[in-house]
């Protein structure tokens, strides 16, 4: 997968990096000033896309974090079993699982077109067009 690399000193709310090896949306930073004899210091909180967990990390200004590659596609419904749902990609016509999120659960229904984001291989439904 490409990755682009950022200093920590760059990220700003909203950007997507990788933290711990899952993509992150970042919600809040704080970057401190330099000591006599030290570095900025960047204080990050991010939700994970995927696991919707908040990861909170503290790195040197000059740390460099990896922003990965995210594919937003159109998709149309084909069918809804439980907390999956299978899609036809409207480009290449494929047809692949996908989970769905809490967020969007209520409104995802047969034929219905979707926008969904290819992150690093992993797919995850974003919003009902």
């Amino acid at each position: 997968m490409s990755y682009k690399l950022i200093d920590a000193t760059e990220v700003r709310n909203g950007t997507t990096i990788m933290i711990e090896g899952e993509p992150c949306t970042v919600r809040s930073y704080d970057v401190s000033k330099t000591g006599k004899h030290g570095h900025a210091k960047v204080r990050l909180e991010a939700i994970g896309i995927f696991d919707g967990k908040k990861r909170v990390t503290v790195q040197p200004g000059h740390e460099r974090f990896e922003v990965p590659l995210i594919e937003k596609k159109k998709g149309q419904v084909l069918s809804v079993s439980g907390k999956n749902a299978s899609l036809m990609d409207l480009e290449s016509f494929e047809t692949i699982e996908v989970p769905i999120p809490e967020e969007v659960e209520g409104d995802i229904k047969e034929e219905s077109q979707v926008e969904y984001w290819d992150i690093d291989g992993r797919k995850i439904i974003k919003r009902v067009i």
